[in-house]
This record gives structure tokens, sequence and C-alpha cells, in this order.
């Protein structure tokens, strides 16, 4: 194996791959180090692997040199080749639909017990090619790939951590989640069914600056019992058995709050009751989704709103709504002026 060592430069150019031979496969860079477009297309004319990280020395470099090579069949095998065209057509789908926009957004997939490929930083989703991909560790060093990673690869790891069964994880902006997130509230439950068997109870979780191993942590006591969590003033992310069906459970949070946004300007949003609710729920427990009210009675399933609204506050899964006199009287009385409307209607 012929390597050519540039890990002291910050900007690598197809000029500085002048040096590269016949037999060169490997070319070490930095960890922050940025290809050119020229260079990483260089790279991938030639199938040079990229390699990020310092050069090992002395006793160590043969160890290194097996390890990386142990690394580079994994990123390449035909395996990790899917899972990339299928993070590539997640990104396009997120483009379109207007969940991402510039270079938002970011998309995983655990491929092994330490090895996470991921989407790299600084690039917009809808441009995704399988080369593009980054490979990291369970902590987020890279492994391989020529562009650097996504800066919010943390959040996905504490995912992973979390919860053994994720292997896809989808992080976008669609606009009516996050108009719930950014007002510190989420969709109520029992209202349309394909929301309540593919998501359910949606977790809310604190604002941390995103990329920051603070802002990762902040979706590690949701994740267990949910697998859509909104980002206060962020976004949303979703976890599921593959990267297609993460991004399927974006598409159905968003579609849901939408449409609940449109309900609202026809007419109060009705919900069917918990007695259809734990049908639905026997149904989500078969197909292995999580949801923390598996375990609850069927009156405590459904998390209604105040007459009029379609947003609640969130609140532990089965805790008593807590309001104060004031609101009480509110409540009596916006239910009192419904029921005397109808009556008066009917004469």
């Amino acid at each position: 194996m012929k390597s050519i060592d540039l890990t002291k430069e910050k900007v690598i150019t197809v000029a500085d791959l002048a040096a590269a031979q016949a037999d060169t496969t490997e070319l070490l860079v930095g960890e922050s180090a940025v290809l050119t477009p020229s260079a990483l297309e260089f790279t991938e004319q030639r199938r040079i692997a990229v390699r990020r990280g310092a050069k090992a020395a002395g006793g160590e470099k043969a160890a290194a040199a097996t390890g990386a090579g142990a690394i580079q069949e994994l990123f390449n095998s035909p395996e990790a080749q899917a899972v990339k065209e299928e993070i590539c057509a997640a990104g396009r789908k997120l483009w379109q639909r207007q969940y991402v926009d510039g270079n938002g957004g970011n998309i995983s997939y655990r491929i092994g017990p330490n090895e996470v490929i991921c989407s790299p930083t600084l690039m917009s989703k809808a441009d995704l090619r399988p080369q593009d991909l980054c490979l990291v560790d369970m902590e987020g060093k890279q492994l391989a790939g020529g562009r650097p990673r996504t800066s919010e690869i943390l959040m996905h790891l504490e995912i992973y951590k979390e919860v053994p069964n994720a292997k896809g994880v989808v992080h976008c902006h669609p606009p009516h989640a996050t108009a719930y997130a950014i007002t510190g509230r989420v969709p109520p439950t029992c209202v349309i069914p394909e929301a309540e068997v593919f998501i359910g109870k949606v977790a809310l979780s604190p604002y941390e600056t995103p990329g920051t191993p603070e802002f990762a942590r902040t979706v590690i006591p949701f994740v267990k019992d949910h697998n859509t969590v909104l980002l206060a003033n962020h976004g949303i992310v979703c976890w599921a058995d593959t990267v297609t069906h993460a991004e399927w459970y974006a598409e159905v949070v968003d579609t849901y709050c939408w449409t609940l946004m449109l309900a609202a300007q026809l007419a109060p949003v009705s919900h069917f009751t918990s007695e259809k609710a734990a049908d639905l729920l026997a149904i989500k427990k078969r197909l292995g989704l999580p949801d923390p009210r598996h375990e609850l009675k069927e009156c405590e399933l459904c998390d209604l709103p105040e007459p009029g609204s379609i947003a609640i506050q969130p609140k532990p899964c089965g805790t008593a709504p807590s309001l104060n006199n004031a609101e009480i009287d509110a409540i009596v009385q916006a239910v009192t002026d419904r029921v005397m409307a109808a009556l008066n209607a009917r004469k």
C-alpha cells in the first residue's frame, strides 16, 4: 500500500495530489481538512482511499494500516454502497418536500457495532452522491470519506447508544412540525390513525446550540419511548430500523401537523376515543414501534388540548393536566357556549 501524507494541509487541491503514482492507494489527511471538488474527483477516478487522522508512527504503523484497510473494505462494501444510495435518495426526498434548505439536515445509518455512515457538512441534501458520504466511529471520529462529516452527528450517535434497535436517523427542519417546536408545543394525540400508529405521542427536547455535545444529549431522555422528537427552536429528529423508514416518520409527523393547522381553520378538531386509541396502540406494539403509552390505562391514552386548540404543552405520559381555577372556568364557559349554540341552531 502506497500512501500520500497530506495531514498538515487544511485545503487539498488536485495540485497537491501531483505526487500520486499509479500504485498509490491511500491519501492521509487531517481530521478537518477539506478536499476541493477536483481533488475529490481525482481520488475517485484513481480509486484512492481517503483516510482522516494523523499518520501512525513507529511500530504502530503496520497495525494502523491493517485497521485502515478493514475500514476501507467496510466503507466500500456492497452493503455500504446500498446504504449510501439509500441515504442519497432520502436526502433528495427531504429537499423535494422542503424539509431542508441550504445545507440543512443530516442523515446517518449504523452499519457496524462502531461504524456509522453519515452525510457530510455544508452540502445540500439534494446534491448528495454516494462518494460524498463519510464513515465515523461511535464517538464521532471520522474514519473515511473525502468530505468532513456533519457537525450534528453527535446527536445521531446518542440515539444509537440509547436505542440498540435504531439503525437509521434523519434530522431535518420540516416547516409545520418545526412551527410546533418553536412555540414549545406538541400536537395532540388521537386524531389520525396513521399518525397514531407510526408516530404517536411526540416529545419536545429543550434547546441547545446545534452541533454541541450538550445539544446531542438533549434527546437522551426521550428516544427510548419516542421515534420522533421535536427539537425546540430547531427542527425534528426521527429514528427507525432503516433510513427510509426514518424519513417516512418525518413525512408523517409534518403532514400531521400541517393537517391539524388546516383543520383548525374549518372547525374544532375532533378526536377518537381512548378505546379506539387502544386498538391502534395494539397494532403499534405488534409492529415493535415505541410509545410511552404502551403500559398506560385506556383512560390515559389521549392527550387532548383545550377546546379550539390544536397544540398542547408537553408533559410526562399519563400525567393529568394541571389547570388553575381561571383556566377551568374558561373551559367550562367554552363548552357551555358551544352547547347553547348547538341547541339554538336546532330551533
